[in-house]
């Protein structure tokens, strides 16, 4: 719509009225100090800020859910140097009334060049089993179209469309540098980056929102890894067993703890690498995505993160 006003420009609005489009990515209704009040995280593809609703929250709350995309008026304020919205009228829109791109976040990163990356590494890969491994998985189309599309997480880090693949090529990149300092399978190391999060594919619908598919919350993503790569590893002939098991030791142990879902601790020197690359990105990134998502120019504080409990200092 011609009066679309995105995330990124929301503090040139400071203080006055708007009226413009959201997706609803965050709904909960909160008890305050008198009544019930409305919580919101409203997105766009460039960024997202928190909207409140103060009057007739349990009225309002019953016109739209989350994964709508919402026509708000409101006005524009800074709380605690966060740009905020708050919200006086709701209008659900109809599919027809906006093209779904202006909502859904995609990486800012160029897709030919990270999957230019991505097959080259595939190509420093020189033991033949773990590079056929690498090239029926990725070499298939139609996977392929379903991988570059995945964000790599729902909330945190890369959760956006082509995450994943930003994530891979990032951890990979990261795993290359560690096996010039230490005594390392990098083989081994890189196909583990390259598969870490494979299961992510199928751990993950996308539509207005990203949201868990079944399969995603009734097994999740390291053990649907686990199951492709020893599906795609059944047509390898030969495929030796113990590089299978250091493998899939490297898929199962990646989260590095039980009490972050990890189906084993890593027990490698591999694993030990990977479990601490991976986490190095998506931490690193996930504070990046809080930090560019501060509107306030003012602003010493990012917003709190619930996952870490802890502000980032950003001047």
């Amino acid at each position: 719509m011609d009066n679309k006003i995105y995330v990124n420009e929301l503090a040139d609005h400071l203080n006055k009225e708007i009226m413009s489009e959201y997706l609803v990515t965050q709904k909960e209704l909160r008890q305050g100090a008198k009544d019930y009040y409305l919580r919101l995280k409203l997105t766009d593809k460039t960024g997202s800020c928190a909207g409140n609703i103060w009057s007739n929250a349990k009225q309002i709350s019953e016109k739209f859910k989350e994964g709508d995309i919402i026509q708000i008026k409101g006005i524009v304020i800074s709380y605690k140097s966060q740009i905020q919205i708050t919200v006086n009228k709701v209008r659900v829109m109809h599919e027809e009334e906006y093209d779904l791109g202006d909502y859904l976040a995609v990486t800012s990163k160029d897709i030919d060049k990270l999957s230019d990356k991505l097959f080259s590494q595939i190509e420093s890969v020189k033991n033949e089993y773990l590079n056929r491994l690498l090239l029926n998985i990725f070499e298939n189309k139609e996977f392929y179209g379903m991988y570059v599309n995945s964000p790599a997480a729902k909330t945190w880090h890369h959760n956006y469309i082509g995450g994943l693949l930003e994530h891979t090529v990032a951890v990979a990149s990261i795993c290359d540098f560690i096996c010039r300092i230490y005594p390392l399978d990098r083989d081994l190391l890189i196909t583990g980056a390259l598969l870490h999060d494979i299961g992510k594919v199928f751990e993950y619908n996308v539509s207005s929102t990203i949201e868990f598919s079944v399969m995603g919350r009734l097994i999740g993503h390291i053990n649907l890894g686990d199951q492709f790569i020893c599906d795609h590893v059944a047509d390898i002939n030969n495929f030796p067993e113990e590089l299978l098991m250091k493998l899939r030791h490297l898929i199962l142990s990646h989260h590095g703890e039980y009490e972050k879902a990890a189906a084993r601790l890593p027990q490698t020197m591999e694993a030990i690498a990977l479990h601490h690359a991976d986490n190095l990105d998506a931490q690193t990134t996930g504070v990046k995505q809080l930090v560019e998502n501060v509107q306030d120019l003012d602003a010493d504080w990012s917003e709190y993160d619930k996952l870490n409990n802890r502000y980032y200092y950003i001047k």
